[in-house]
């Protein structure tokens, strides 16, 4: 996951002052001392589980089992590749690979992870309307599975280009907005901000993260509220 870089949703004019701190991984970076992250802060983390419809993080369990076993709060993505199926077989291919959604009061539902890839024509060669009707199809896939909308992972700049800035989501769907800066910019879609991913590096691991909410907002999302 990387864009020039949002879940629950006070807007971030309402936000806590002190917005709870997280960050998400992958593969690449094996399993993080994840106590050492706890006592540096974090609250919560995502992790990399699957991509298009060809590939599946091979250290994903181990890496999901051990945010959890730190005590973490722990949610998943799926690095969405409308170019090469629908969004329902993507939404399938996350769920058989283990990204599933626990009643453990511990999981956030599935994140879906929206942004150009290198080498891919710009917005995948959809039509603002045709990347609206994908999205949908891979949220109503894995709500029926999981009985959760996804979380949406994007920038403003990709929702703008690539969706016409649809305000589709903006009621039922947390926004995790994707922007590396010391502030947060325009929020898209209609949304509040929820998640925010700010940097690729910083005092904890992976990608930083913050989630403007208290602990009882971000604990209400992993029961789906």
């Amino acid at each position: 996951m990387a864009i020039g870089a949002t879940l629950a949703v006070p807007c971030a004019a309402q936000a806590d002052p002190a917005p709870l701190a997280g960050f998400d991984f992958s593969a690449s970076q094996g399993i993080p001392d994840l106590a050492a992250a706890k006592a540096n802060g974090a609250v919560f983390a995502f992790v990399k589980d699957t991509a298009g419809v060809g590939y599946a993080n091979p250290d994903y369990l181990a890496q999901f089992r051990a945010v959890k076993a730190a005590g973490l709060i722990r949610g998943s993505y799926h690095y969405a590749r409308p170019d090469k199926s629908s969004g329902a077989d993507q939404a399938v291919y996350l769920h058989t690979h283990d990204g599933k959604w626990f009643s453990d009061g511990m999981t956030l539902p599935p994140a879906l992870d929206l942004e150009d890839t290198p080498n891919a024509p710009p917005c995948y060669n959809l039509t603002p309307q045709a990347m609206v009707a994908w999205i949908a199809d891979f949220s109503g896939t894995l709500a029926r599975r999981t009985g959760h909308t996804p979380i949406i992972y994007t920038s403003a700049r990709w929702w703008k280009a690539c969706t016409g800035n649809s305000t589709a989501f903006a009621a039922d769907h947390v926004l995790w907005l994707a922007r590396y800066n010391t502030d947060m910019g325009e929020v898209p879609g209609g949304w509040r901000a929820g998640f925010w991913q700010s940097g690729v590096t910083g005092p904890l691991p992976g990608n930083q993260d913050s989630y403007f909410g208290d602990l009882a907002q971000l604990r209400k999302l992993t029961t789906g509220g």
